[in-house]
C-alpha cells in the first residue's frame, strides 16, 4: 500500500484508477474578484465544478491532478469544498507557474523551499490538505526561472513528491528542465515533462523518454502548437515505437477560467473540456492501432507508477 495526499485525505495509489495528470479545478484572479466580486459567485462556481467533475467520473475518470499554483490563483479551501462533494479524487500541487510572486524571486532558496515543504508535509494555507505534486514551469530557460526549477528539485529531493512541469517543446525547454534536474541529483524517472504534446517532433519526445522521464501529452482540446488529430497521431506513433509506458494524457483545462463565462469558453475552444480524451481521443487511438493494454498504461499504470515512487533521496 502506498498512500499519497489528496484533497479528501490519504489516497491509496491502488485506487487512483483512470487519471488525468494535468488539469485545473479553478484558475482564479483574486485581485480581479476583489474589485469585481460579481465575476465569481462562489456557490455557483462550486456547484458547476462538482457537476463537471462528476460528469467526467461518469465517463470513467477517477482521479484529477490539479496543478494550480499560487500564481495561477490556487485556493485550497475552494478546492477542498469541491472535493468534499464530488466523487472525483483530486490531488493538488505546490510550486509556481510562469509568474512567481516577488517573494519567490530571491537569491537564497531557503524561504521558498520552506513554503513548499510546509505545503508538502503539513498542509496548504493552514488546512490539513497536503500537496501531492510539485509543479514548475518554464518557456525559455532564463537564470530567474532556472532558479525556480532548482528550488522545485530541492523540494522533490527532500520529499520524493513527483515533479510535473510546464514546458515549451517547440524550443526544447523540456530538455533544459531535464538538464537542471539532473544537475540537482533528481531521478528523471520521477519527472513528468508537461505539454509535450504541443509538438509532433517524435524524435525530440523520444529523447526525453530515453532519459527516463514520462512526457505529458496533456493539452488535448487547446489550440496550442498542434491540433487534436496531430496529437493523437503523435501518441499513436510513439506507441508503435514502444513508449506507451512513458506517456500520460490530460487536457490542462479547468472548471473556471479567470472570470471568463462558460459559454464564451465553449464558443472559443469547444474541444477544451474534461471529456475529450474519454469520448474522442481514446477511440481514435484504438482506431490507429493503439491497444487496450497501451491505453491502460497511459491512463492508469503510468500515473500509479509515478505516484508510487515516493520517499526522499
Amino acid at each position: 500500500m502506498t498512500l499519497i495526499p489528496s484533497a479528501r485525505g490519504a489516497l491509496d495509489t491502488a485506487d487512483l484508477g483512470f487519471t488525468l495528470m494535468h488539469e485545473h479545478i479553478f484558475l482564479l484572479s483574486h485581485d480581479l474578484y476583489a474589485s469585481y466580486p460579481q465575476l465569481f459567485e462562489r456557490a455557483a462556481e462550486v456547484d458547476r465544478a462538482v457537476a463537471t467533475l462528476d460528469e467526467a467520473y461518469d465517463h470513467g475518470v477517477r482521479t484529477v491532478v490539479d496543478l494550480t499554483t499560487v500564481d495561477l490563483g490556487r485556493d485550497i479551501g475552494l478546492v477542498a469544498e469541491v472535493a468534499a462533494r464530488t466523487r472525483m479524487q483530486i490531488v493538488v500541487a505546490t510550486g509556481v507557474h510562469l509568474n512567481p510572486p516577488a517573494y519567490f524571486q530571491r537569491r537564497n532558496p531557503d524561504p521558498v523551499l520552506e513554503l513548499y515543504l510546509r505545503d508538502l508535509n503539513e498542509g496548504i494555507a493552514g488546512t490539513d490538505v497536503r500537496a501531492g505534486a510539485i509543479k514548475i514551469a518554464t518557456e525559455e530557460l532564463t537564470p530567474a526561472n532556472e532558479f525556480q526549477v532548482r528550488i522545485a528539485a530541492m523540494a522533490h529531493r527532500a520529499t520524493g513528491t513527483p515533479l510535473m512541469t510546464h514546458s515549451n517543446p517547440t524550443i526544447g525547454s523540456g530538455a533544459d528542465q531535464q538538464r537542471v534536474f539532473d544537475e540537482e541529483g533528481v531521478d528523471l524517472e520521477r519527472v513528468v515533462i508537461g505539454h509535450s504534446g504541443d509538438t509532433t517532433d517524435v524524435d525530440y519526445l523520444s529523447r526525453l523518454m530515453e532519459r527516463g522521464s514520462t512526457i505529458g501529452m496533456d493539452r488535448f482540446g487547446a489550440p496550442i502548437g498542434a491540433s487534436t488529430e496531430e496529437r493523437i497521431e503523435t501518441i499513436a506513433e510513439l506507441c508503435r515505437r514502444g513508449y506507451a509506458d512513458r506517456m500520460v494524457l490530460s487536457h490542462d483545462t479547468a472548471c473556471h477560467f479567470n472570470g471568463v463565462l462558460p459559454e464564451v469558453m465553449e464558443e472559443r475552444m469547444p474541444e477544451w473540456h474534461f471529456l475529450l480524451i474519454t469520448n474522442h481521443v481514446l477511440p481514435e487511438l484504438e482506431r490507429l492501432g493503439v491497444t487496450g493494454e497501451q491505453i491502460e498504461a497511459m491512463m492508469v499504470a503510468n500515473p500509479r507508477r509515478i505516484f508510487e515512487a515516493q520517499g526522499a533521496y
